[in-house]
């Protein structure tokens, strides 16, 4: 079973799954599951709800890898940046290489909590008109989130072209793209939230459904 997309809101994903994790001891964070399933699927079937037409996977291949719940028309891909973990520019650039919608997603392959509606919101704005080059999320501190982003490919793609640099912030900071808060419900896990370290994972594996909102705030990520 496909995902049903509209012309007018489809986007195709591009999600970075080929870190080191090293602060994980070199585990495979995309593999880690939390609530019951890799947290790479959750990310993945996020992004599906959302509209995704195609989902391009840049990290090692992970045979067997399934969506839980309707697939993209265009189906997942995995494909690995040049030269293999080469840090996330090159993966960027590779994903682009692949997409062909005037939209695409940048996601890390590591956040359990991160819903369609939430993304939705990031396309709306990237996508409010010629002059917008992108949206991305920010944390409860106002820090961008760049792999919880939404961009007009054409503009990045070009820029990621350019670039001569080596972080994300170097080549997606001087786009300006709109900066997109999101007011947590009570309890509410952080759609940034990712899983870097062991707490981080023990963390999101047992984030407590009565959490006050107001404690949400502190769980933030430098900017990457």
């Amino acid at each position: 079973m496909t995902a049903a997309v509209s012309p007018a809101s489809a986007f195709d994903a591009i999600v970075l799954a080929g870190g080191r994790a090293t602060r994980l001891g070199g585990a495979d964070k995309a593999g880690l599951v939390v609530a019951g399933e890799p947290i790479l699927g959750s990310v993945v079937g996020t992004a599906v709800a959302a509209g995704a037409r195609e989902v391009i996977v840049v990290g090692p291949d992970r045979p067997g890898f399934a969506v839980r719940g309707p697939q993209p028309p265009g189906g997942v891909r995995f494909v690995a940046e040049e030269p293999p973990a080469a840090g996330p520019v090159p993966a960027v650039r590779r994903g682009l290489g692949e997409t062909r919608l005037p939209m695409v997603a940048l996601l890390a392959a590591d956040l359990p909590f991160l819903r369609a509606g939430q993304l939705r919101l990031l396309l709306g704005s990237a996508g409010r008109g010629a002059g917008t080059a992108g949206a991305v999320l920010v944390d409860g501190s106002g820090r961008p989130q760049w792999l919880v982003s939404c961009w007009q490919a054409a503009g990045l793609r070009s820029a990621a072209a350019a670039y001569l640099g080596t972080s994300l912030h170097g080549l997606l900071g001087p786009l300006d793209p709109v900066l997109v808060s999101y007011d947590l419900g009570a309890g509410e896990a952080p759609p940034w939230f990712d899983c870097d370290t062991a707490d981080d994972l023990w963390l999101a594996r047992h984030w407590p459904a009565d959490r006050p909102a107001a404690l949400d705030a502190d769980v933030t990520r430098e900017a990457r």
